[in-house]
């Protein structure tokens, strides 16, 4: 015991001669400190830890590598108190400690990681490198009053100590800075502590440390607010008292008399409830009538506990006025992270409302314990997953006493399907893990995402397929000459990325589709050749192609080439305007059947003939496809002898002709159309002031076309919409969307 006090004297000793002037109140703190840091510890530190760790403090004091920080506090005496903290109120033992005291020497470069592991083992190294790597990401100017960015700690440390110690760390800088000059450094401090320290406390069941941490930054950030209810508490200290007492000695004796062991304790609320109580009910001190709250605690067994708390629940509410609202029933249907009591709020002596906590002893042990002790309470919101096991496990290795020796299998896993990363200002979003440069530029914008090239992660350029990492801050760059690409769909791990590379891609292939009309049609218009829609739909059809758009598509990708399709077309143009032309005579063996879906009726020459002065025949037009004057149709036969007129293009026509085509007739319109049809458009556009507005009053103007409806849908500065127009053929149909589409920011018009 004499060797381990000749060490705090050497201490000293060497503190009075280095370069930093320990003061003389420094000096009998740093006594005073560290003989309570080694009885804390009792015989976890050896001998030789001690004998190291002197030499080290006395050659950095020497070399004057450290200094005073911000606030002018010694940072010898910091990490002594600091590592006081962590010892008696959380548990660490000498890992811990070591790492506490040696962190400054790692952070002002006098020694190294490695140099740590090799004097004092891997253990205490590896904390320090959490310790470095937290610090780092402070440096990225993060907005730290997020949850992502608590999250991001509790997955970024690896090692938990290294948040127990940045709590204890917390914990004593605000106990130092009571009388600090520098303002503008003790305000950022205490904010911290308030939206980041404080929480992380709460999750981990380290209520007592919470609760400090959030009265000292009231104290420290609303001065006068924190004294007015300290005043206040000190004023009704004594009446409280007294009513509490005055409260529990008639319900004492009933759970005595009716045979229930149990013991009861009153519970002020802190200074920092007090207050957000006050804030949220916009009321005085006086008007928060839960300043307190009684718990009954009973002792029974497991299988009389629900029996007895609502005994006890009886005896309480027969002699007091219960508040049914107020009831919190979590002992017959406990909280979904195993929080088990009984809850009420009953009009005590005086008319005072009193919150009672019933509860028996292992759920009030399970509740400290922090298995529940409200880590989802009182709108502290836990991650998702196994967080509150995981901390759980955390919490009961701390109070089990041990040398949390456990701790150093604590590696963090259960964020292990998240990754967190900063913009360059700062800001902390959330991806799955596996996400990709790609989907971080579609979450910033479609456009950053569309011309995203790649990135620049932590001053290294990458491709926009780098898989992004904890911790990254990604910087985007971007080309205009960049275009979404199909196998982008691959890349991306987000919903959110596929649907806009989608909208994208559908995009820019009718963007590029109309682009290929617009080509072919002038050179055909070079080389003086009308266009005919119809003679081109059937050259596109003996090309292959089932849809025009897949022609259009590989037209403006360059794998059809332009002169094939204007062969093509001359060919069938001039057998349409020649058709007894006979080429030579062919072998009925060499013909193949070809596209037998378009023999429509071929059972039957007669033709029907649509007019609204037909007679005899019942035909309508059908629903699915809506036919219109000037439609290529056919007829359907029902099954009640009824005629449907579809579209040939119908969805259902191929089905009908493969399933039904006895019931196929042919069909045609007689004359000029004469009747008005409804007809639904789809219109996709930019979201841009005033294009509704353009869109309908081209309809307006239109002679004999009615608007019968409009729907639009906006999404990510892009808008899609419905209109439904009445009007009486395929001619001013066209006509009418030729129209929409020379409108400003329209970028397609289909029918459906």
């Amino acid at each position: 015991m004499g060797k381990k006090c000749n060490f705090v004297v050497k201490i000293n000793q060497n503190i009075m001669s280095a370069k930093l002037i320990f003061t003389r109140e420094e000096r009998l703190e740093t006594f005073r400190t560290v003989k309570h840091l080694r009885k804390l510890l009792g015989g976890s530190i050896s001998a030789d830890d001690e004998r190291k760790l002197h030499h080290h403090l006395s050659t950095a004091l020497a070399d004057d590598h450290i200094h005073r920080d911000a606030f002018g506090l010694n940072p010898v005496v910091l990490a002594f108190q600091t590592a006081v903290i962590a010892t008696e109120e959380i548990g660490l033992k000498r890992d811990g400690v070591l790492a506490i005291l040696l962190r400054t020497s790692v952070v002002n470069g006098f020694c190294t990681t490695e140099e740590v592991a090799s004097q004092y083992g891997e253990s205490v190294a590896h904390i320090i490198r959490g310790i470095v790597r937290i610090e780092e990401l402070y440096k990225k100017n993060p907005v730290i009053e997020s949850e992502n960015f608590r999250n991001l700690l509790l997955s970024f440390a690896e090692d938990m100590r290294v948040i127990l110690i940045m709590i204890a760390d917390r914990v004593n800088l605000m106990r130092q800075i009571r009388d600090t000059d520098n303002l503008p450094a003790k305000q950022r401090v205490s904010e911290e502590a308030s939206y980041l320290y404080a929480p992380l406390a709460h999750k981990l069941g380290l209520y007592k440390l919470k609760s400090e941490l959030e009265d000292l930054s009231l104290k420290y950030l609303e001065h006068d607010a924190y004294y007015h209810i300290k005043e206040k508490l000190n004023e009704t200290k004594k009446s409280r008292d007294a009513y509490i007492e005055r409260f529990i000695q008639p319900i004492s004796q009933r759970l005595e008399a009716a045979g229930i062991k149990f013991h009861m304790k009153g519970r002020t609320k802190s200074i920092h409830s007090i207050w957000q109580k006050m804030k949220k009910q916009k009321c005085a001190f006086e008007g928060v009538y839960d300043l307190f709250a009684i718990r009954i605690i009973i002792d029974c067994p497991p299988e009389r506990e629900k029996m007895q708390c609502w005994q006890a629940y009886s005896i309480v509410t027969d002699m007091y006025q219960p508040n049914p609202k107020r009831l919190r029933d979590w002992l017959s249907v406990p909280k979904s992270n195993g929080y088990e009591s009984l809850h009420i709020t009953v009009l005590g002596p005086e008319q005072k409302w009193v919150e009672v906590q019933i509860r028996t002893e292992r759920m009030d042990d399970i509740a400290e314990r922090g298995l529940a002790a409200h880590w989802r309470y009182k709108g502290v919101k836990g991650a998702e997953g196994g967080l509150d096991d995981w901390l759980t496990s955390i919490r009961q290795a701390l109070e089990a006493g041990d040398d949390l020796q456990v701790m150093d299998t604590f590696k963090m896993d259960l964020y292990e399907d998240e990754v967190f990363v900063f913009t360059p200002r700062g800001d902390l979003l959330k991806f799955p893990k596996g996400a990709t440069v790609l989907d971080f530029a579609y979450h910033i914008h479609s456009k950053v995402g569309n011309q995203c090239t790649g990135a620049r992660i932590n001053n290294k350029v990458v491709t926009l397929r780098h898989t992004l990492q904890s911790g990254d801050q990604v910087e985007i760059i971007t080309s205009s000459t960049q275009k979404p690409k199909q196998d982008w769909l691959n890349v991306v791990k987000t919903s959110r990325a596929k649907a806009k590379i989608r909208l994208a891609l559908k995009e820019t292939q009718i963007k590029d589709g109309l682009y290929a009309k617009e080509t072919l049609q002038r050179r055909l218009k070079n080389r003086k050749i009308e266009l005919d829609e119809s003679t081109m739909n059937h050259a596109i059809k003996k090309l292959g192609f089932k849809a025009t758009s897949d022609f259009y598509k590989q037209l403006a990708e360059g794998s059809l080439d332009v002169n094939t399709v204007i062969e093509k077309y001359i060919e069938i143009r001039d057998q349409e305007l020649n058709p007894a032309a006979q080429q030579p005579t062919q072998s009925a063996s060499e013909f193949e059947f070809e596209n037998p879906d378009e023999e429509i009726g071929r059972n039957n020459d007669d033709v029907l003939i649509i007019d609204r002065n037909l007679k005899g025949v019942d035909y309508q037009l059908a629903k699915c496809c809506h036919p219109i004057y000037g439609d290529q149709v056919f007829g359907f036969v029902t099954v009640n002898g009824g005629i449907k007129i579809h579209r040939t293009d119908c969805p259902n026509a191929p089905e009908l002709r493969k399933r039904f085509g006895y019931r196929v007739v042919r069909a045609k319109w007689s004359g000029k159309g004469s009747s008005q049809y409804p007809i639904t458009l789809r219109v996709i556009g930019n979201d841009d002031i005033g294009i509704v507005n353009n869109i309908t009053s081209i309809i307006a103007k239109e002679e004999k076309i009615a608007m019968r409806s409009i729907g639009i849908d906006s999404n990510d500065g892009l808008f899609s919409g419905t209109l439904t127009v009445m009007l009486d053929d395929t001619s001013r149909l066209e006509a009418l969307i030729k129209k929409l589409r020379t409108v400003k920011g329209v970028k397609q018009v289909s029918r459906l």
